[in-house]
């Protein structure tokens, strides 16, 4: 029997065995030996390469495109995509190497407990660069002078500390006191005692920034009368400020929202320096780019300073390029710094799966940000379950600490596209920063990371296992021993074929960023002798990354398929399943944008020895069967490709002519060949483009009577579909035929 007889039979072999079905003992002993008894082969749905890679295709994070160009033939794999390995936009040291390191200082009031009176300069200062809308902030201030006690809720470092002591500065104080942020909201009240200051000729201002409050210690509205009654009494006023998360009851806090950054950033540097070199800064490259990146308004402070000195010749353009990635690696570091007060746990596995799943659902980030949790938990106290509120925290607070947005867009599904509420990071580079951060900064956390991880791996769906892969790819680029160690090898020689693709695609995305050694490393699995899930991995790996270097990988399918038929000793122990992954390896490079250079490799290795031909015809007729986004009656891809290489590329329209001489001839494939050639006359009956492009490719099929003999056979006797009678365009593309 040949390959393709076998496979038409339907026979099946896991990867890591031969075709026959070894005793129990034997079976047993090879659990042992390579992976475990948890790893024991399940019966599972082996995906396709073809699908696999649309999978990947679809669901890849926007730091890992894989749609950017088009490929050769047509808009063919979610809207036209290119090689893999080369459409990363977010790579490099800057971004996946050890950290940017510069001493800045973001401006700003610490959040540790201070109490004390402001100084007037301070006062001054902030009011000189303070930026607002002038009608919400008047609303502002009426509510305060009109209740004297205002709740003001804004995310962190969205300036709304400063706006509430700039309420109270325009209301015109004498003094301005800041209060503990430990004081509890019970003993609120306590902090005002005694009457009016009669020698005080405008009233005193209190601000108690970032009031710590928790489920059992809620502020309510009886604890805001008391304060009330109290500084009424004095004749003063406060401002509270909560974050988004805080446990309020039956108190409606005003939301605080932040000036335009660039309305902040012409502010401090009008106040710094003259009108004439503020414009040249704000026009800079650099401070645009900046300015797109979402920044808080510290940092957008901390770089009016940096500009400032600029300016003075006391920094370089280099400093000003890089404050925008320092700035965020700092705002990274806090939040994984912090104590439980601050970015709870559970906030912080959610930011981890954020950045796992950036652009994804967000439901999806909010569940397995929840699972990790739980393994996180675990890790850091398993005597404590995890606490997790089934109606918790609202999503735009959960996003808010974030520094993220929500939106609604459209998500591929193996149904069709539907639309989903997504979220994403504000800036793109979030992601690769904080799980470099992550698994670097915090090898504790590695345990419940690598417990989650495997956990995505086994998921049903699609994009939770080719987010999986992206994760560990930023993990490989960052520690490519540890990942290949705990992560990347165990799911290569693991018997589940989930766990295989997401060891693919993990090395494909990992070779996308820029992790060196990732064609060495399929390389050697390709050679592996002890274990064919390995070479199974570094097959289908090749023909992902393979377009980058197609020579290459052409080489060491060549090398895999001789070694797989040199290893037979009968026709049983023929591995069908590495077969079949090799001709989809050979499949996916002809869909490639390096197929021209794909296509003159395997014409002229054709006949170096029988499995070299075996594997470039089954590959070859797979991709003939593949259509324009897989619809049943898409134009052919390779039709379209000949179609336009016809005018533009005549030694790849020569080249897929030949090959499909060749494979109408051979006894292997001309079955197959025959089937797909008919699909494709059933596609011309309902589209003429196609019919135009078949026509103009048939009479370059007939260089023999034998050749014309069988494509004449085919049209004159090919039925329709579902038992119809002959498609009329079979008599039309008779026609087109040569007589010889």
């Amino acid at each position: 029997m040949t390959v393709q007889d076998q496979q038409e039979a339907g026979s099946t072999a896991p990867p890591g065995g031969s075709g026959t079905a070894p005793d129990a003992g034997d079976a047993a002993a090879d659990e042992t030996k390579k992976g475990g008894a948890e790893d024991a082969e399940e019966p599972e749905q082996t995906q396709k390469a073809w699908a696999a890679r649309r999978d990947l295709v679809d669901h890849s994070p926007r730091t890992m495109n894989v749609r950017g160009g088009s490929v050769d033939f047509g808009g063919s794999f979610g809207g036209g995509d290119t090689n893999i390995a080369a459409g990363a936009r977010v790579t490099g040291d800057v971004i996946m190497g050890s950290k940017t390191v510069h001493n800045w200082t973001f401006s700003g009031f610490s959040t540790t407990a201070i109490s004390g009176e402001i100084p007037r300069t301070t006062l001054d200062r902030l009011a000189r660069s303070f930026v607002t809308d002038d009608t919400e902030f008047g609303s502002l201030l009426e509510r305060l002078r009109h209740e004297r006690v205002l709740v003001l809720s804004g995310a962190r470092f969205t300036g709304r500390r400063t706006a509430a002591l700039m309420l109270l500065h325009r209301l015109g104080v004498t003094s301005l006191h800041a209060l503990d942020r430990e004081t509890t909201p019970g003993a609120l009240a306590d902090r005002f005692t005694g009457g009016a200051d009669d020698d005080a000729a405008r009233p005193r201002g209190h601000v108690l920034c970032d009031l710590v409050t928790r489920r059992g210690n809620p502020l309510r509205e009886p604890h805001l009368l008391a304060v009330r009654d109290r500084l009424t009494e004095q004749d003063a006023y406060l401002v509270v400020t909560v974050g988004p998360t805080a446990v309020l009851e039956d108190v409606q806090p005003a939301d605080w929202k932040p000036p335009a950054a660039e309305e902040v950033l012409a502010a401090h540097l009008g106040a710094r320096t003259d009108e004439a070199t503020a414009g040249r800064l704000l026009g800079m490259p650099d401070v645009k780019e900046f300015l797109a990146r979402g920044h808080q308004l510290r940092e957008i402070a901390a770089f009016a300073h940096l500009l400032v000195r600029y300016s003075l010749g006391q920094v370089t353009e280099d400093e000003v390029a890089q404050f925008s990635l320092a700035s965020l690696e700092n705002q990274v570091q806090e939040w994984f710094e912090e104590d439980e007060n601050t970015v709870h746990l559970r906030d912080k596995a959610f930011l981890v799966a954020l950045a796992a799943f950036d652009g994804g659902p967000y439901a999806l980030t909010a569940e397995l940000g929840d699972l990790l949790y739980e393994f996180l938990q675990k890790t850091q106290n398993s005597k404590l379950a995890p606490d997790i509120p089934i109606f918790g925290t609202h999503i735009g607070k959960r996003l808010q600490l974030a520094r993220a947005q929500r939106y609604e867009e459209d998500e591929n599904t193996e149904w069709g596209p539907v639309t989903q509420t997504k979220a994403a990071f504000l800036d793109e580079r979030v992601s690769l920063v904080l799980l470099r951060e992550v698994w670097t900064g915090h090898p504790s956390a590695r345990p419940a990371l690598i417990e989650w991880l495997r956990r995505l791996a086994e998921d049903g769906r699609p994009l939770v296992r080719t987010r999986a892969a992206s994760t560990v790819a930023v993990l490989a680029r960052t520690d490519l021993p540890s990942a290949m160690a705990l992560v990347i090898e165990p799911w290569a020689r693991s018997n589940r074929f989930r766990h295989r693709q997401v060891a693919v695609n993990s090395l494909t995305f990992a070779h996308a960023v820029g992790t060196p050694n990732v064609p060495r490393i399929l390389d050697v699995w390709s050679r592996d002798e002890e274990d064919r899930r390995l070479r199974w991995v570094a097959v289908r790996a090749y023909a992902l990354i393979g377009p980058e270097r197609p020579g290459q990988a052409l080489a060491a399918l060549r090398g895999a398929v001789r070694r797989l038929h040199a290893g037979l000793s009968t026709p049983d122990d023929f591995d069908l399943e590495m077969a079949d992954e090799l001709a989809g390896a050979v499949e996916l490079l002809l869909l490639s944008a390096a197929a021209p250079q794909v296509l003159a490799e395997l014409r002229t290795h054709l006949d170096d020895d029988r499995p070299v031909r075996d594997l470039t015809l089954s590959g070859f007729v797979n991709a003939c069967r593949r259509t324009e986004d897989d619809e049943c009656h898409g134009t052919p891809l390779v039709l379209g490709w000949y179609s336009r290489a016809s005018t533009g590329d005549p030694p790849s329209a020569n080249g897929v002519a030949h090959l499909w001489r060749e494979a109408l001839g051979d006894p292997h494939t001309t079955r197959q060949a025959l089937d797909v050639l008919r699909e494709w006359v059933l596609v011309a009956d309902r589209s003429t483009t196609t019919e135009w492009a078949l026509a103009a490719l048939l009479p370059n099929l007939v260089t023999t009577p034998t050749e014309y003999a069988r494509l004449s056979h085919l049209l004159r006797t090919m039925p329709g579909e579902d038992g119809n009678p002959p498609p009329r365009v079979a008599d039309r593309l008779l026609t087109t035929l040569p007589t010889r």
